[in-house]
């Protein structure tokens, strides 16, 4: 009786705490209204609307844009602070440091940080480089929708950022890509080798959540 009533307790208790940790990702919708960056160097004002909804252990990422470069694939990714609690914010003029006329990547992470989760066809890979990033049509514009695994996408997402939680309302996404003929000032800085008109970003929205 004593083996078999410690069964059961351990047996309980266990399920006490999956149902806990399942619980730790509550439901609920946010939001971020893209806003155009890099317009006067790409010549195009590129907006949008990215929606992100959890409901039980599904994470649906939808994005929603105009404006951007017409038959080109566009990178897009939420960004972040791997470190600390800061909140990330779109970059101001002011983040063009080298007053080239253009705010590349690498200029955009004293405001917002580094890239985080990619939205193509499997965000819980954490895979940057990929072709599933979605390509706009002849009139510049797409709309991604994608669902992801939270649960899998928060352990990828540990892996890659220790001590760092999704945390949407820290973080900021941008669409990135101009097409290749673009005509950019030298001093574009982008990610190793690959070239600045793949990752200029071209819009920018503050994730906020939707449930008040």
């Amino acid at each position: 009786m004593t083996r078999k009533f410690t069964t059961l307790t351990i047996t309980t208790a266990f399920a006490a705490l999956v149902g806990a940790g399942a619980a730790l990702a509550e439901d609920g919708t946010w939001q971020a209204e893209l806003s155009p960056l890099n317009s006067g160097a790409t010549g195009s004002a590129t907006t949008g609307t990215a929606t992100l909804s959890v409901s039980d252990d599904t994470l649906t990422i939808r994005v929603q844009a105009e404006g951007a470069a017409p038959d080109i694939m566009h990178l897009q990714h939420f960004h972040g602070f791997a470190e600390g609690d800061e909140a990330a914010t779109c970059p101001e003029r002011s983040a063009d440091t080298n007053d080239d006329g253009v705010i590349d990547l690498i200029e955009t992470e004293q405001a917002a940080g580094t890239t985080m989760v990619p939205f193509h066809g499997d965000p819980a890979s954490m895979e940057i480089v990929a072709d599933t990033y979605p390509t706009a049509d002849a009139d510049g514009a797409y709309t991604y929708e994608q669902t992801v695994s939270l649960s899998a996408l928060e352990e990828a997402f540990a892996d890659a950022f220790p001590d760092q939680e999704l945390d949407f309302d820290r973080r900021v996404i941008f669409i990135h890509g101009v097409p290749e003929g673009t005509q950019l000032p030298d001093t574009a800085q982008s990610l190793g080798d690959v070239p600045a008109h793949v990752t200029l970003p071209i819009a920018c929205g503050e994730i906020h959540s939707s449930d008040g």
